[in-house]
């Protein structure tokens, strides 16, 4: 990675993040992906007591389809577990495959299991915190979210993704790829518009026209 790269992928890391401070919810969702600092950082959360349930969300997606044989949400529980969080606090939903079945899946699940859901404190990539927050507001309006990541760096986020088979390009293409959905999607209704100040568009610019395009949708 060349320091004008690094330079701009500091850029988009600091605008997807929202820095919102986790309290007191009905239920901790954390949202499956290649990162597994995400089970730790929920039940980081869940030790604090900060909610009485975790949700692990995931099937597989559009990246860990091509890493793993078993559900985003099955290794993140397991993971979790290791790190000490009980059996049984986990509730698993492994069908979904994107952001918007993440939301969906997971409420529902919450509702057949009679289990409150006005308060979530979401769980998801540092680079995802903005853009699930906007989904949010879309599939699950008549929830309040909070959202959190792993309190990492860029490259302490880089390694980790190292370890489980995900290439330093890779990491930047789906940060690139999450940046452009923050605009198409919002257009196509997918989530709340977000404001976006000129100097991510220009980072985002930057990264696609050196070639980190991999994750981008094709319009």
């Amino acid at each position: 990675m060349t320091d004008e790269v690094r330079a701009d992928l500091q850029v988009l890391w600091d605008y997807m993040h929202m820095d919102m401070s986790p309290g007191p919810a009905d239920c901790i969702a954390a949202f499956g992906c290649y990162d597994e600092q995400i089970p730790l950082r929920a039940a980081e959360l869940w030790k604090a007591g900060l909610a009485p349930w975790v949700v692990f969300s995931g099937g597989l997606g559009r990246n860990t389809s091509a890493l793993w044989s078993t559900s985003e949400a099955a290794r993140f529980a397991a993971v979790a577990m290791d790190a000490g969080l009980p059996e049984g606090a986990i509730l698993l939903e492994d069908r979904s495959a994107n952001s918007a079945e993440n939301l969906l899946f997971t409420r529902d699940l919450l509702a057949a299991r009679g289990i409150p859901a006005k308060h979530i404190l979401a769980v998801h990539k540092p680079y995802m915190e903005r853009r699930l927050y906007a989904a949010a507001r879309v599939y699950w309006p008549e929830a309040d979210f909070t959202v959190t990541s792993p309190q990492v760096t860029i490259e302490e986020h880089l390694r980790a993704a190292r370890a489980v088979g995900m290439t330093e390009r890779g990491v930047i293409e789906t940060v690139a790829g999450d940046i452009q959905r923050m605009d198409l999607y919002a257009q196509k209704g997918y989530q709340i518009p977000m404001d976006i100040p000129d100097n991510v568009r220009a980072a985002y610019a930057r990264l696609v026209a050196a070639g980190y395009t991999g994750q981008l949708v094709r319009t």
